[in-house]
């Protein structure tokens, strides 16, 4: 792997790591409790897993420059094992096992607060 490469990689796993971050603290600010942060499983990698209430947040960060583009990097494939790996945790957990599973998204965009799509593929 060149030099180049390397470096974009680690730059976009740092923006990533930030992005993730700062979903965090817009979610607490609006009452979510963070369960945790990129959740590795047999299905896929959680990036941030919260509740609040009788729901379990499976929560997608996105860094793009509008939420629909945001949305659209999503595919069904990937929702399908993310909602997949929520469901596996929570039946793994006591704690979890009664409540709501559902997909949400947060997309930031430079200069603008972060948006918050709870439950972002409704049926999809």
């Amino acid at each position: 792997m060149s030099g180049l490469r390397q470096a974009r990689g680690a730059a976009a796993r740092r923006s990533g790591r930030r992005a993730e971050a700062i979903a965090a603290v817009w979610l607490m600010l609006k009452g979510y409790r963070i369960l945790g942060f990129r959740l590795r499983t047999p299905q896929g990698e959680i990036d941030l897993l919260a509740q609040r209430g009788k729901v379990l947040a499976i929560v997608e960060v996105k860094r793009r420059t509008t939420l629909e583009a945001a949305l659209e990097t999503v595919t069904q494939m990937q929702r399908d094992r993310l909602r997949r790996a929520g469901r596996a945790i929570a039946a793994r957990r006591p704690s979890l096992q009664n409540l709501s599973v559902r997909l949400d998204l947060i997309a930031l965009a430079p200069g603008k607060l972060p948006i918050h799509s709870p439950d972002a593929w409704r049926g999809g």
